[in-house]
Formats: C-alpha cells, sequence, structure tokens
C-alpha cells in the first residue's frame, strides 16, 4: 500500500495538468492558478504524511487550490465577484469527491485557449507544454533549441498576455480548430518526445507518453477531418509499440538490433490504421511523413525488405515542406544508412551552428557518420560531444560503447 507522501507525488505526477486546466477553465489566470496548485500540492506534502492521504486526493488538492485563490483575490480587494464563483467551484469539487467520480478532462481544451490568435504564435506550444502538460522551462528551452532564460521570459510574457487580454477560457468555434490545431499537435509531440526520453529500461512507462497519446486521440476525435491529427496520433503508436525493446538489462538498444518479438504488434496495426485515414484525406503534412519513415522502419525489420531507397524520399519530401534541424538530422543518417555518408555529412554541415551547438542528436548522428568515413578522431570527439550532452544513463553508455579504440 502506498504512503501518503507517495500518493501526493503520483497525484502531482498524473494530475498536474488536468487539474490546473481545471482550474485555468474557471479564474481565467494561469499564474494565479499555477501559483495555488503550487500551494496545494506543498500543503499535501506536509500534511498527507501526518494525517493520512484523503480518499479523493484530487478533490483534496483542488479545494486547497480554491482556498488560495480565495485568498489572493480577499488581498487583493480586486474581482470580488470572482468569490462566489470560486466558491461554487469548490462545491462541484467537493460534491465530486462524495460521489468518488473523476473531474471533467479539460487539457484539449485549455490547449486550443493558448492557441488564441491574440497570443504570439511562436511561444503557444511552449506555453501549453508548461501550462497543461507540466514541463519545465529547462526541457522546454531544450526542446526548441533556445536557453532556460529566455524561454522562461516568453512564458511569463504568455501568461501576462492572457490575463490583460481577458482571453475567454472557452472551447474555440470549430472553424476555428484548424488554424489552432498545428500548435495544439506541435505541443502533444514534444510531451511525447519527453516522456520517451525518460523510459529508462526499468519497466516504468513514461507518463507523458500515454497522456501525448490520449490527447491525440482527443484530437482525432474532436477534429477527425484534420490529417496531421491522424499523423501524430500513428507517429506515437509506432515509436510507443517498440518501447520495450529500447533497453535490455539497462542498455539502450538501437532499432536496427532490437528484437522485434518484443515489439506490440497490435499497437503497430493501429499506427498504420491511422496513418492509412491520414493519407485518404489527401492533406500530406509532417506527422503523416514521419510516421511513414517508422512505417518503413517497421517493415524493413518485420519482412526483411530494403527500405532504404523510400525512406530517402520520404525524409527528402519531409525537409522540403517541414523543414527542421531534426528532419535534417534524420534525412542526414538515412543517407548514411544508404552507403552515402559524404553525402549526409554535407547535409549536417548545411545546419546552422547556433541551432546545435547543444543539440546531443546532432552529435551522436555525427559521430555515427564520421565513424563510418573513417575521420575516428573526429568521430570521438562528436561522441564525446554527445554524451556530455545526454542526459540518460543508458544512451551515455551506448555512445561510450560506439567510440574508436585507438589502434
Amino acid at each position: 500500500m502506498k504512503d501518503a507522501r507517495a500518493i501526493a507525488e503520483e497525484t502531482a505526477r498524473v494530475s498536474y495538468g488536468r487539474l490546473l486546466a481545471w482550474l485555468c477553465a474557471r479564474t481565467g489566470d494561469v499564474a494565479a492558478a499555477e501559483d495555488a496548485l503550487a500551494d496545494a500540492f506543498r500543503a499535501a506534502l506536509e500534511h498527507w504524511p501526518k494525517t493520512g492521504a484523503p480518499n479523493s486526493p484530487e478533490a483534496w488538492i483542488i479545494t486547497a487550490a480554491r482556498r488560495k485563490l480565495i485568498d489572493q483575490g480577499r488581498k487583493a480587494k480586486t474581482r470580488y465577484e470572482a468569490e462566489p464563483a470560486l466558491a461554487l467551484a469548490a462545491e462541484e469539487a467537493e460534491a465530486k469527491a462524495i460521489d468518488d467520480s473523476p473531474f471533467p478532462d479539460e487539457r484539449l481544451k485549455l490547449m486550443f485557449i493558448c492557441a488564441h490568435p491574440a497570443i504570439d504564435v511562436n511561444v503557444r506550444t511552449p506555453l501549453m507544454l508548461q501550462t497543461v502538460l507540466g514541463l519545465d522551462a529547462a526541457k522546454i528551452a531544450s526542446a526548441f533549441l533556445t536557453s532556460p532564460k529566455a524561454m522562461g521570459a516568453r512564458l511569463v510574457r504568455a501568461k501576462r498576455k492572457i490575463k490583460s487580454a481577458a482571453v475567454p477560457f472557452v472551447e474555440p468555434p470549430l472553424e476555428q480548430v484548424p488554424e489552432r490545431m498545428s500548435a495544439v499537435l506541435d505541443a502533444i509531440y514534444a510531451a511525447f518526445g519527453a516522456g520517451w526520453n525518460e523510459v529508462d529500461g526499468s519497466g516504468q512507462t513514461g507518463d507523458l507518453t500515454q497522456e501525448a497519446i490520449f490527447l491525440a486521440q482527443l484530437a482525432t476525435s474532436l477534429a477527425p477531418a484534420q490529417a496531421e491529427a491522424w499523423g501524430l496520433l500513428s507517429l506515437m503508436l509506432h515509436a510507443e509499440a517498440r518501447r520495450d525493446a529500447r533497453h535490455s538489462g539497462g542498455a539502450y538498444i538501437p532499432l536496427s538490433s532490437q528484437d522485434t518479438a518484443l515489439w506490440d504488434r497490435r499497437m503497430i496495426a493501429a499506427a498504420e490504421e491511422a496513418l492509412a485515414t491520414a493519407w485518404r484525406l489527401k492533406s500530406m503534412g509532417r506527422f503523416q511523413l514521419e510516421a511513414a519513415i517508422q512505417s518503413a522502419h517497421a517493415a524493413s525489420r518485420l519482412t526483411g525488405r530494403d527500405v532504404q531507397n523510400d525512406i530517402i524520399l520520404l525524409y527528402e519530401n519531409l525537409v522540403r515542406i517541414a523543414p527542421s534541424t531534426g528532419a535534417e538530422i534524420g534525412y542526414a543518417a538515412a543517407l548514411a544508412s544508404a552507403g552515402r555518408a559524404e553525402d549526409g555529412l554535407k547535409v549536417l554541415d548545411r545546419i546552422e551552428k547556433d541551432r546545435i551547438q547543444t543539440h546531443q542528436p546532432f552529435w551522436a548522428v555525427r559521430a555515427h557518420i564520421l565513424k563510418e568515413v573513417g575521420r575516428n578522431e573526429d568521430a570521438n570527439a562528436s561522441y564525446d560531444r554527445a554524451i556530455g550532452l545526454s542526459d540518460n544513463d543508458a544512451a551515455r553508455a551506448f555512445l561510450r560503447s560506439q567510440k574508436t579504440t585507438p589502434v
């Protein structure tokens, strides 16, 4: 049986995004809701080990956060009319605790709110990652190849904008869903990537990967005609299907060496079905191409068919329609795998230097390609840089094993 502190920590890990979305939808103030929720979790960590965890931890947290918001309102002596509304929200939460029914999941709605036209386009996805999915500024900054300080400042400005512009915390009209969908899908995928990188082979599933897949499924239900939503779902399902094969005894196993018997065939089938749905909608996009690349890799391992030229063609289209650092690195790796290592190096060399200085995948791929062309000293230097930039023990150990030994 879990102790009270463990229950508090699990509630914070699993329910933070949902509880924050619930509070934001009723207060319209993201920063205040975050502060109140943080205080509520601190109170839980202080009190639950002494008094025992409540039967409904989420209801306890939301009630404590509501009381903090009321106190803040009283001290500020503003928006007196908000207090009755907060009290009503508390009664709703307490009634749910009695009924032992879950809170409504409003995360997807809050994500679409974060994509409101009044919020700068460059901060919409990072705002979702922090506000709805609970990622810290450092992880978000890493995903967007910028500094934590710069990202933190952007997020603070965005929250102030939401409050000052009185951005309505209501679902956008259906006709506005397509124009906001791109930022929402980017955030879902970034969350999946953050969770995926935390999976260490110990048998613990990254909570964020499951949450991201669930949100993508919600997105396809909300907008079934959005091909990219189906493409993203396919991409994540393909990756998740191979989760159990990525590690063995704590060691990282690359795709080319994975035991395909450990792959989840039903999940692969679901990924293929989602990709087929996306293609039928005849609106090609980034996530569909990335999903098709993963589909090709799976087909190659499962059937033995040579798909290198197919993968190169898919990457060429990806770089053309959705150029990014990740796409170019993948393209370089695909060229090298097809026996075109020098071409792969040329692709890496054309990437702007300020985009890759602290980007671990770049240095790992560059090291592999340099090793392939016999530039062992340069390869080892790139391996060292990739090792230093990696925060995963299994990945570091794998990269060390790939270094060349001086003769």
